[in-house]
């Protein structure tokens, strides 16, 4: 939908769009968020989301972790991380702190290893590097149809096993070892294994887009070796620097994502420098495949 045709649909308020990259990213000035804003506003986010995938919003900071929460609930049902706890005092936050090694530094779309993951994240910044920082997001829509046409015909018939086992080591190789196994044996305090469809077709859009980053365990009928083979081909297509927009963040920016249409990654180049995000995420549906199939649940436990 265009900014035009945004601002004429009925029921819909014109938002102060600026687009950033230019296959994805847009951020929005003007509105202050919260709770209360009206229905207007918040169908033109949902919109805006749905068409540039992520959109941000500078100068928050009138937004604490209670009222990230309740704004959360305009655009959806917030849920917890399945395995990791919440922030103290919150019914669904979850903090990334890098000094603790949380570093999201690889590509992945949150939370896939569960059948219905998220279908978006609401992130906040509340303590931002000097320099460094910064978060990538790709559009993986865009990366489906940029695709050779044979090639889209095989990813539309493939399927993957995504689960939260994976190598913790080698998409975290910077990481105190110490730190690193207490993350691990909290994020896989139970162990889920989820047959996703490879290329997932969008609830609202109808869009296309690869469903792939670092859970997925394997391509489903494939050897190990083919399967990283098949995997690295398709992934590389979704991190093409053209299907990409980066942020730039200060404490107070909020970051929105449709976690159906992205992957993103936390560039891991502040050294000690503190970091602190927090994030709420919103639940999702079944993703379901080009043949109508839906995903399944493999193993939780």
């Amino acid at each position: 939908m265009s900014n035009a045709a945004l601002a004429r649909a009925p029921h819909t308020a014109a938002l102060d769009i600026h687009p950033i990259a230019g296959r994805i990213g847009a951020e929005i000035r003007g509105v202050t968020l919260s709770a209360d804003l009206d229905a207007a506003t918040i169908d033109a986010i949902q919109a805006a989301l749905v068409q540039y995938k992520v959109i941000f919003f500078r100068n928050q900071t009138q937004l604490d972790d209670q009222s990230q929460e309740a704004f959360a609930k305009r655009l959806g049902e917030p849920i917890a991380h399945p395995t990791v706890p919440v922030v103290d005092g919150t019914d669904y936050l979850l903090q990334l702190d890098g000094a603790e090694g949380q570093r999201a530094n690889s590509w992945h779309t949150d939370v896939t290893f569960v059948e219905a993951y998220p279908k978006a994240s609401i992130l906040r910044s509340v303590v931002a590097p000097a320099f460094g920082g910064d978060t990538v997001w790709a559009n993986t829509a865009a990366a489906y149809q940029s695709l050779p046409e044979p090639l889209r015909e095989l990813a539309d018939k493939l399927w993957a096993v995504h689960s939260n086992e994976y190598d913790y080591a080698g998409t975290k190789p910077d990481v105190d070892p110490a730190k690193l196994e207490r993350y691990r044996q909290v994020f896989t305090s139970t162990v889920y294994e989820t047959e996703h469809p490879v290329v997932r077709v969008h609830p609202i859009s109808g869009e296309r887009a690869l469903q792939l980053g670092h859970f997925v365990k394997r391509i489903k009928g494939y050897s190990q070796a083919d399967s990283a083979h098949l995997f690295n081909l398709l992934q590389g297509h979704v991190t093409r620097l053209e299907n990409t927009v980066r942020w730039r963040w200060q404490a107070g920016d909020v970051a929105i994502w449709d976690n159906r249409a992205t992957q993103h990654y936390a560039v891991d180049d502040y050294g000690t420098q503190p970091r602190i995000v927090r994030r709420v995420t919103l639940g999702g549906e079944v993703p379901v495949g080009v043949d109508g199939q839906q995903s399944r649940t493999l193993r939780k436990g």
